[in-house]
This record gives structure tokens, C-alpha cells and sequence, in this order.
């Protein structure tokens, strides 16, 4: 039996969030010209997304400011 998190449609989904979340904060650099967010960040926070059911990429960039900023 395979896991539903790692199927074809939640792996697409996956990577559709990061695709999102690296275009929208992945260029953020801090006064030190250093990135404003991790890639543990971006991957963390697609990985949650996808876990907790959602079927598509709507929401994502809120879900982010939310809990993996600060």
C-alpha cells in the first residue's frame, strides 16, 4: 500500500508550492544581502501544506506570512 502523501497528485501538488513559494520569497534578502528565508522554510512550509490535506495551491502564500514569518 503507498503513502497518499507521497502519490502522484500530492507530489504535484508539492511542487507546485514550492514553485509558488521560491517565486514569491525566495529572491527576499535581508540589509545584509542575505535571504530572508530559509529553504528549510519554503520546503517546511509546502510540506505542511500538503500534509494537512489541502488539494491545491490556494492559500499558500497566506499560510506562509502566517507561520513562517516573523
Amino acid at each position: 500500500m503507498s503513502d497518499w502523501l507521497f502519490s502522484d497528485e500530492r507530489l504535484k501538488l508539492r511542487s507546485q508550492c514550492l514553485g509558488i513559494l521560491l517565486r514569491k520569497f525566495g529572491w527576499d534578502l535581508n540589509t545584509d544581502n542575505l535571504p530572508m528565508h530559509t529553504m528549510e522554510q519554503i520546503q517546511g512550509c509546502a510540506h505542511d501544506w500538503v500534509s494537512q490535506g489541502n488539494d491545491t495551491s490556494d492559500g499558500i502564500l497566506d499560510y506562509f506570512k502566517a507561520n513562517y514569518t516573523g
